[in-house]
């Protein structure tokens, strides 16, 4: 989510709106006076870093897509291994260079960037046989072409300015060329897109290695309109827009009516929903994103009165703050999984946009909580914040929400989080050659990829966090951001014609006070500086508080509490604990709740002592990792791969012999359509790469060509089950009962071993077997979860005496005061190590010991 704005009267334009000069909705004037000391070097941290990359970059991998900071050496498509979908942003277009050419303006790096125009307009060429996604190609090095055409075209024209007098429009022209040479993907029935075109053959040609998928992203599809409109009224040339607007109305039309959700996955052919769930994160995220900033860059009210629909949609289902949890888009009061993506952290910066700050307030903190566990965050985590994918590809999201939420509200605490972001990545992230992203959060392992976001968007959100108004060379306020933090100027909607209107209008909604208005900071920020504080309090312990452990019966947790009396029961209560007066002595209830004083507090701090019955659960889960045994000469078994299980299919584990079959490359390799070569993956055990498609979609292509189990092979590089926890695969939200077939995962180091021996021998043969069984080993038992009922009473003078042992019926007592006395000495553990206090928020999860863990 990419934005920026200013607070002075809004109107609208548009078929229900009076005419509208949004330029802007986050003010500069509210930072351009705040005093920062402790933070006066972090802007030239800043640029130190981004030259550091981007001249890394320059040396080591131009002209090539990427660098390869572990390497050393530039990213070429074809000449490095296939990594499966994250290769399709790859186009021989030097891409880096493109996607960060507007990055070089906002830094003041202008001889920089004067450079790299007369690179990029030398060197880059489009006509490459070549296969790329239209959606990354679009947000990337069309979005990279307009902003800095933009760039150059405001130097250029600035006056008595020798800069970019020798500028002709040349990155437009190169824009144009690429814009047509995308339009082919919209040659479908529905008028969405296919998600990749060739850039030579188109999609349809026989040549074009392309045109059998049947399905793309919602956000694929829905992300085109800024891009492509700009291109349009930059060009004159209304075909851009129209085909964008297409298909942002036909994603409009396929909503679900009573929830006003969409889903992630539709088939571009009869626009049939094929993943139905919904949420903010990957597959949608910046669908929600266009809506918004097409109504203030276009000035057509049909796409805010579509946002808001799906707003209030999502702060009805998905919002449980401060989680955003993904639903089924035709039963929306059920949450279809217990994780969150990395991807849904631009999401509290699209809520200040909107002026609904106190959720993304809630969610950014949230966030920020857990990249302090984690040191970034993971691209994918549970509602309990523990690891659920352990990968960190340097995403900017996070950077970005944190610039929105300082330039909304002026609290120096997210000047903090920035500075944090810089000290991560300048501490677990850099590498001599630039800075690698991380493998796994929980290792701090590298991977050898720096993607052109990096530089495109994090050095922009991050230098703008830290810049007054003056640092800038121009007036960001004139530019709208893109999904990849490439800047159009608003002027568009008033300075170039606009296409056609949308064939589709928008019913009328009820609408709130922030839907044609800009709210003003007295609205947000009565007399109260410290509204942001405020909110954040209620979630500074959903991971923990810190601290060591002491073998003690009272565990001390350390909580933000003011003077007012009733603020310790109302935070309590905001974690899912509820106060009831007890019995002096027993621990037992006795009384009216809440008839009895709570204590006043001394400094902000009261001692807290647990009360609690501790029952016994059934045994949790445990994964049992599976084996891929390489069995056909020359191997004769003695090569065995550790590979992880599905949560669906058949159950190795349950299956003696095991399954045995030779292994068959799928066409295409990552399994997202109908395989072409069915006959030769009837009977066999068919290979795929993981990406750009669900386990399970992959699994039933296979399934119906006749497949008797599949093998995928993790697309990002340097992964291993020795250095990797293991995970088992799961669903889709959709029906799995239909997959029988064995599936396994394997990692790259492993599955590169599987694909040598599938390439050095071709007929190979392998068995899939549960690992314990074949090497003779019984599985561990499981950790017994533990559910915890907690009582409060306040203490007494009088009270004194220590939880006792457990009980031989295994039910322990644990009691929490609320004192008056320091904290001094005593440990200071989470508040909620476990789910048995947050986990209330989502309907009185039991605890897990084996996440009760002192720090």
């Amino acid at each position: 989510m990419r934005f920026t704005t200013k607070w002075p009267s809004c109107t609208a334009r548009g078929p229900s709106a009076p005419a509208r000069d949004f330029t802007s909705f986050v003010p500069w004037a509210l930072g351009s006076s705040r005093p920062r000391p402790a933070f006066s070097s972090a802007r030239e941290q800043v640029l130190e870093m981004f030259d550091h990359a981007f001249g890394s970059y320059m040396k080591y991998a131009y002209p090539a897509d990427e660098l390869m900071p572990l390497s050393c050496r530039g990213r070429i498509r074809g000449l490095e291994p296939n990594r499966g979908d994250i290769d399709d942003s790859l186009g021989k277009f030097s891409l880096t260079l493109v996607d960060t050419l507007d990055t070089l303006v906002v830094l003041n790096r202008l001889d920089e960037f004067e450079e790299a125009v007369r690179r990029v307009i030398l060197d880059v060429r489009f006509d490459n046989d070549v296969v790329v996604s239209v959606f990354e190609t679009n947000i990337r090095v069309l979005g990279g072409l307009l902003g800095g055409h933009a760039m150059a075209t405001m130097l250029r024209d600035r006056p008595a300015s020798e800069r970019m007098a020798w500028y002709k429009d040349e990155l437009l022209h190169m824009a144009r060329d690429l814009g047509h040479r995308l339009l082919p993907a919209f040659n479908t029935t529905s008028g969405l897109p296919y998600p990749r075109v060739n850039l030579r053959y188109g999609v349809l040609n026989p040549l074009s290695r392309t045109g059998t998928e049947s399905d793309t992203c919602t956000a694929c599809a829905g992300t085109m309109i800024l891009e492509f409109a700009a291109l349009s009224r930059m060009l004159g040339e209304a075909v851009f827009e129209e085909h964008a607007r297409r298909a942002l109305d036909v994603l409009w039309e396929k909503r679900q009516r009573g929830s006003d959700l969409v889903g992630t996955v539709i088939n571009i052919h009869n626009g049939d929903w094929v993943r139905r769930d919904s949420g903010v994160g990957a597959g949608i995220d910046s669908y929600y994103e266009y809506l918004m900033k097409a109504y203030i860059l276009l000035g057509d009210a049909v796409f805010l009165q579509r946002f808001n629909a799906h707003y209030a949609a999502i702060m009805k289902y998905i919002s449980q703050p401060p989680l955003l949890l993904s639903v089924h888009m035709h039963n929306p009061t059920v949450s279809v999984r217990g994780w969150m993506d990395s991807l849904l952290a631009f999401f509290p910066g699209l809520q200040v946009l909107r002026g609904d700050l106190k959720p993304a307030i809630e969610t950014h903190e949230m966030l920020y909580q857990v990249t302090k566990k984690h040191k970034f965050l993971p691209e994918a985590f549970t509602t309990e914040f523990r690891v659920h994918w352990g990968q960190h590809p340097l995403r900017p999201e996070f950077a970005e929400s944190t610039y929105f939420l300082y330039k909304a509200t002026g609290d120096p605490h997210y000047l903090r989080v920035g500075k944090s972001i810089v000290d991560s990545l300048n501490g677990h992230a850099r590498v001599p050659c630039g800075f690698a992203a991380v493998q796994d959060v929980r290792t701090g392992t590298h991977e050898d990829r720096m993607d052109s976001f990096f530089l495109a968007e994090m050095f922009k959100y991050l230098f703008l966090l830290f810049s007054e108004k003056a640092d800038l060379p121009f007036n960001i306020d004139d530019y709208v951001f893109t999904t990849e933090a490439h800047l159009l100027p608003v002027t568009l909607s008033s300075s170039r014609p606009a296409c056609p209107t949308n064939v589709t209008v928008a019913a009328p909604a009820e609408e709130d006070p922030f839907s044609y208005t800009c709210p003003s900071l007295q609205t947000l920020f009565p007399n109260n500086p410290a509204f942001a504080q405020g909110i954040r309090d209620r979630y500074k312990y959903l991971i923990g508080a810190g601290g060591s452990h002491a073998p003690t019966s009272v565990r001390g947790i350390e909580l933000p509490l003011h003077d007012s009396g009733l603020e310790p029961i109302e935070l309590l209560k905001s974690m899912g604990i509820t106060l009831m007066a007890m019995g002096e002595g027993s621990g037992r209830e006795s009384g009216t709740p809440g008839q009895q004083a709570m204590p006043t507090s001394e400094g902000g701090v009261y001692r807290v002592k647990l009360v609690a019955e501790v029952l016994t659960t059934p045994e949790a889960e445990t994964l049992v990792p599976v084996a891929v045994q390489i069995i056909s000469p020359p191997f004769l078994g003695r090569t065995v791969l550790t590979a992880g299980p599905a949560k669906f299919g058949m159950d190795l584990s349950k299956n003696e012999h095991g399954v045995k079959g030779r292994v068959v490359r799928s066409a295409p390799y990552s399994a997202c359509g109908p395989p072409t070569n069915g006959a030769e993956l009837q009977g066999h055990i068919a290979l795929a790469v993981r990406g750009d498609c669900m386990f399970a979609v992959k699994a039933r292509h296979l399934q119906e060509a006749g497949a008797i189990g599949a093998i995928f092979i993790d697309h990002s590089e340097g992964t291993s089950s020795e250095e990797t926890p293991l995970f088992q695969m799961v669903g889709d939200g959709g029906p799995v009962d239909g997959i029988s077939i064995p599936l396994v995962f394997l990692f790259s180091k492993e599955g590169r071993v599987l694909v040598k021996a599938v390439d050095d021998h071709h007929n190979v043969d392998v068995l899939l077997v549960s690992r314990h069984k074949q090497l003779g080993q019984e599985g561990k038992a499981a950790h017994r979860a533990i559910a915890m009922n907690i009582k409060i009473r306040v203490a007494d003078e009088s009270d004194a005496a220590p939880v006792g042992p457990r009980s031989a019926d295994h039910t322990d007592t644990i009691e929490l005061l609320l004192t008056t006395e320091g904290m001094s000495g005593m440990c200071q553990e989470s508040v909620d190590g476990c789910k048995g206090l947050q986990g209330q928020q989502k309907g009185g999860a039991s605890a897990d010991p084996s996440e009760c863990q002192s720090p």
